[in-house]
């Protein structure tokens, strides 16, 4: 991270004032480098999905997706008995070898493919098919499209709808298999065979209870459902459900989430106030990204009394900027890992013309490495965002 000086500098060099300026941020150029040493190292992996490791205490079967809830415990007056609750504090005992794999692939899935789509180099396009095709369309390694068993809790749950945040790295992942779909890495029919994969998750997130109950969560869960939803339906031509969470964000995630002032009152609530501040801030940014057109643009949608992304995002600016000015609690755990390269500066800058968040954004670690961060980021190749 950059001294206060430097930064200052480079704000000043990218404060253009004509505008739309912006948007003219080479994010090929800018991220070649970081980009081909993060493919070319993933050349050696040999993909992994649900199918290498399972554990006793889930209720589904070896191509079903198993996750545990992260602040849940042992109860020590009762260690055989059901978990209890301790927010903020995440289990290290948990089973997080699904949560593992996925989030590598949403690693190694958009690395290759930002590579193929710099380089043209087939390489690294055909092991990104390999990725593919294990998760989503082998018959001995895919994944059931569905998370019925996603962050259970032991002695209570055998799953629960807040586990459908566990996909949101799969995001990336379909945004990077749109891009795929301009090559030759894979068959036409074997692209059907994904995209017919996403149809059915979409179809069990939108109609399963679990499904149900996330989209109507008020929090962060809420905010994740439809940042989902909208690229998933965006993949499989869904006019449908993208209709739905256009007007979903209008009506129930801009006014329900988001304060006169631009906070999230019940992110600050938590005991990791800061970091789901940000983490709420890039699944807005992310759906205003996804679901935007000339037509209606997300961004610039405002409430009759303010609210909306914009907003959101000049509260949350000064904390990213200058984390010692923060007015609220501390998180409890993994305060000083953040911020990071936040995808809600770079879209936002872009979007909203604001060249300062760009400065911002490129300040900031492109790649952490610390497993709280990248569970809780979702976008790590914006190249593939403005492709």
């Amino acid at each position: 991270m950059i001294g206060r000086r430097s930064f200052l500098s480079l704000l000043g060099a990218l404060a253009l004032p004509r505008r739309g300026r912006a948007e003219e941020l080479d994010l090929a150029t800018l991220d070649r480098g970081r980009i081909l040493r993060a493919a070319d190292r993933h050349l050696e992996d040999a993909p992994i999905t649900v199918t290498a490791a399972t554990s006793p205490r889930s209720a589904g079967r070896r191509h079903d997706y198993f996750s545990e809830g992260d602040y849940w415990w042992p109860d020590p007056e009762n260690p055989a008995g059901p978990y209890i609750q301790r927010d903020g504090m995440s289990n290290p005992d948990t089973f997080n070898a699904h949560r593992e794999a996925l989030r590598r692939l949403s690693l190694v899935v958009p690395a290759l493919v930002a590579a193929w789509s710099l380089t043209r180099e087939e390489r690294y396009g055909r092991h990104a098919a390999c990725h593919l095709r294990a998760w989503f369309l082998d018959a001995g390694t895919r994944m059931n499209p569905h998370l019925l068993y996603a962050q259970a809790i032991k002695g209570r749950v055998t799953g629960r709808g807040i586990g459908i945040i566990d996909t949101i790295h799969l995001v990336e992942v379909v945004r990077a298999i749109s891009v795929l779909e301009r090559g030759e890495a894979m068959s036409r029919e074997e692209h059907e065979g994904v995209r017919s994969w996403f149809t059915r998750y979409l179809a069990w997130m939108t109609t399963h209870p679990y499904g149900r109950a996330e989209r109507d969560a008020e929090n962060n869960h809420g905010t994740c459902w439809v940042m989902q939803v909208a690229e998933f339906a965006r993949y499989t031509a869904d006019a449908e459900l993208t209709a739905f969470c256009r007007e979903r964000y209008r009506s129930v995630l801009v006014p329900g989430q988001i304060a006169p002032d631009g906070s999230f009152p019940r992110e600050l609530r938590r005991t990791k106030p800061y970091g789901y501040t940000l983490f709420n801030l890039d699944a807005f940014a992310t759906v205003c990204q996804i679901l935007s057109t000339p037509a209606d643009d997300l961004w610039r949608f405002e409430t009759p009394d303010g609210r909306g992304i914009g907003r959101a995002l000049e509260f949350a600016y000064p904390y990213i900027a200058d984390k010692s000015k923060w007015p609220y609690p501390p998180d409890v755990m993994y305060f000083e890992e953040w911020p990071v390269r936040h995808p809600c500066l770079l879209f936002g800058g872009r979007a909203l013309d604001r060249p300062h968040y760009l400065a911002l954004w490129r300040t900031l670690e492109a790649d952490p490495v610390v497993d709280e961060v990248l569970r809780n980021t979702f976008v790590r190749q914006p190249v593939l965002w403005s492709s």
